[in-house]
């Protein structure tokens, strides 16, 4: 679908802040309110716009203990579908945030986020390993989180490095 410059340039603004009025959308774009909700409406009905979110750094909730993993999968693809199918399966699992076809040694990238690492652990080997079309998996847990869809965590703590100059 081709996208209106201002149309690009509504979801360039949504995608950084999706909090933002409508009101305050169309001032940032030289539009009145009501031409700006009716873009919006329409990137909304197309499935432009997906869907809101909010990031949230769960490592300043106290007693948190969601454990993230980031698992690279090597499957078979399937003649007439490809990835499609297999893609289709693991996204179903509630415990799947998120799945992308990749480039290099393995061919999806899949996001998992479970309560503890025993918990993603019995996911990988009794859910995700067990699908035919998969051949391999490589599991890695997410320790910290720096900066995830544009926004930086924990920002406003000072930089202790130590300057080095010629």
């Amino acid at each position: 679908m081709k996208l209106t410059d201002r149309e690009i340039e509504i979801l360039e603004i949504l995608e950084k802040d999706a909090l933002l009025s409508s009101d305050s959308i169309a001032k940032m774009i030289g539009l009145n309110k009501d031409e700006t909700e009716e873009i919006i409406k329409k990137l909304q009905d197309e499935k432009i716009i997906v869907h809101y979110t909010t990031l949230i750094d769960w490592a300043k909730v106290d007693n948190y203990q969601g454990v993230t993993a980031m698992i690279d999968v090597k499957v078979t693809p399937k003649r007439g579908v490809g990835f499609r199918e297999v893609a289709e399966r693991i996204y179903r699992f509630q415990e799947v945030s998120s799945v992308y076809l990749m480039s290099g040694a393995y061919d999806l990238s899949v996001t998992v986020e479970g309560k503890s690492m025993n918990e993603i652990a019995q996911f990988v080997s009794e859910k995700l390993s067990t699908l035919d079309s998969v051949v391999s998996t490589t599991t890695h847990f997410q320790l910290k989180k720096y900066k995830h869809d544009g926004s930086v965590y924990d920002s406003d703590q000072n930089d202790n490095r130590i300057v080095v100059s010629p």
